[in-house]
């Protein structure tokens, strides 16, 4: 990066923290900070606030945990939305969450290259036409950053469409359609739900196994129910219990082509982030045999798929539920606070905090709740520096937003 003795205009020094992404994650942290009276910047490449949910999510999305589990720090859903708030909801909630803490983030700014600079003890954060400084950086891009496109031989071959679930809007797109869902997370059930809705024939990929879950046992959130016996009882114990309801109450899935893990679904989750299914209605049709569920893909073709059984089918069209990582490795360079695959090397709970004023929020593989643990911390470490910093005397051109340019 260049250094601000430049001179060109187009350097900044930020009082308080850099944020990087301005969804869920990126809000909470920044509402945190001027709780304790600390300002931010938040630096967003997109044109809007939480862009995964505005326009990558698909339109029939709910949140699959009760609302309590899901609300940002300081403020909760506002008590007429459903147990279950919609996309359109849950985006309404963050933006009246923005305004009312009046976070202002700075839009269209996509960072290319993150580092901290050892001789001024800064970090130096570059976008396309600025480069801020700031004493903390905060990492609030997520787990989701990116979607993941897999390498499936022939891919480039198939003559239909193909579309990953972050483009996926709704299944009257694909009416009378036969549709190859690759995944069978809670993106590929849901999916192969909405396209049998509308009148599609879904093919579901099964690659790797996975825990189905009901989304209530007796009236009460699976989650709730998981977190409330984890307070007196072991994981191990607890994921017992959450596979016999499921066993008497959605059958065994084995049968139906989906193979549980060895390991339990909370024990898996906290290891590996791999989420159990919410079962929101999909099961059912895979028992009516309307969603059918194939094994993994050997080849694409020109007209649709070979499997690894030796069948072959046609299909009008293939939907990528094959998740989302993280992108962090492409933009923050010098640091060995994250693996190469972009999460923290760090355990939880004490994730959120790296070196030489790094942090990260929303990395936790616990959810929104996570999301709202790192935030209140990262805020209560950094309000302690900022109440003992000395105010910045730098030399000042001017002030726009908490960033002072330098001369």
């Amino acid at each position: 990066m260049g250094s601000c003795k430049d001179p060109k205009p187009n350097c900044g020094f930020i009082e308080g923290p850099i944020i990087v992404g301005a969804g869920p994650s990126g809000l909470a942290v920044a509402a945190c900070l001027s709780n304790h009276g600390v300002p931010s910047l938040i630096l967003e490449k997109s044109n809007c606030i939480a862009s995964l949910w505005q326009h990558k999510t698909y339109d029939r999305l709910k949140l699959h945990l009760p609302k309590q589990f899901c609300q940002l720090p300081l403020i909760g859903f506002p008590e007429d939305f459903p147990k279950y708030p919609t996309k359109q909801q849950f985006i309404n909630y963050m933006e009246s969450y923005a305004s009312h803490f009046s976070i202002k983030p700075r839009f269209n700014q996509a960072v290319q290259n993150a580092a901290f600079d050892s001789a001024s003890r800064l970090w130096r954060v570059q976008t396309q036409d600025f480069e801020y400084i700031s004493r903390w950086l905060i990492v609030a891009t997520g787990e989701n950053a990116e979607p993941v496109i897999p390498d499936i031989h022939g891919i480039d071959k198939f003559k239909g469409l193909i579309r990953h679930t972050s483009l996926y809007k709704s299944g009257k797109d694909f009416r009378n359609q036969r549709v190859l869902v690759i995944g069978c997370g809670n993106s590929g059930m849901e999916v192969s739900l909405d396209l049998c809705r509308n009148n599609a024939t879904p093919h579901m990929v099964v690659r790797n196994t996975v825990h189905v879950l009901p989304t209530e046992m007796f009236g009460f959130s699976t989650f709730q129910i998981a977190m409330t016996l984890l307070k007196w009882i072991p994981v191990k114990l607890v994921d017992r219990i959450l596979l016999l309801i499921a066993n008497l109450t959605l059958g065994k899935t084995d049968q139906l082509g989906l193979r549980r893990p060895k390991t339990g679904p909370i024990e898996l989750k906290a290891a590996t982030g791999k989420t159990p299914v919410l079962d929101v209605g999909a099961l059912s049709l895979i028992k009516s045999g309307k969603i059918k569920v194939v094994e993994n893909v050997k080849e694409i073709t020109i007209n649709g798929a070979k499997f690894m059984n030796g069948q072959e089918k046609e299909f009008d069209s293939i939907i990528l539920a094959t998740g989302y990582k993280s992108n962090v490795p492409t933009w923050l360079k010098g640091c060995d606070f994250f693996t190469k695959e972009g999460m923290p090397r760090a355990p939880c709970p004490s994730c959120w905090k790296g070196s030489d004023g790094l942090y990260t929020v929303g990395f936790s593989r616990k959810g929104l709740s996570g999301t709202a643990y790192d935030a209140v911390e990262i805020a209560k470490d950094i309000a302690d520096h900022w109440k003992t910093s000395k105010d910045c005397k730098s030399s000042v051109a001017s002030c726009d937003s908490h960033v002072i340019l330098l001369k």
